[in-house]
């Protein structure tokens, strides 16, 4: 008796918030009508692949909106402006990981301790005096 379903629904997909009975209704009406908003914006006019296939990013989306159960933004702006920056962060990121990859698959296919193993005496022009 202390919680309360508050859903709204939007084509195909329902959205539902589980809070205790003191939120006021309209207030949690208002911040799903801001989440759908943010996640079609972010998505481009978001469908349940999307929710599906993109949990990390949505639930990202959820915690620039809310945190510990107090909601902290709702300026649509903003949200989709911090979900951008975490978007360019991940792909740079992505890309550092990309470069060490290559890095690696490189050192690999040169088959070093052959190379060492194939270098002779002869091919080290040592110039040694005692």
């Amino acid at each position: 008796n202390d919680y309360r379903l508050i859903y709204r629904h939007y084509a195909t997909l329902y959205f539902i918030f589980c809070v205790d009975s003191s939120e006021s209704e309209l207030g949690i009406l208002d911040l799903i009508q801001v989440f759908v908003e943010t996640l079609d914006k972010c998505f481009e006019n978001v469908c349940e692949l999307d929710l599906i296939f993109h949990v990390d990013k949505v639930h990202y989306i959820l915690q620039e909106m809310c945190m510990g159960g107090m909601v902290l933004e709702t300026n649509l702006s903003e949200i989709v402006a911090r979900f951008d920056e975490q978007s360019k962060l991940e792909k740079q990121e992505a890309g550092l990981t990309a470069g060490t990859t290559k890095a690696m698959t490189a050192l690999k296919e040169m088959n070093l301790p052959q190379k060492i193993k194939d270098i002779k005496l002869s091919d080290l022009n040592l110039n040694l005096r005692f």
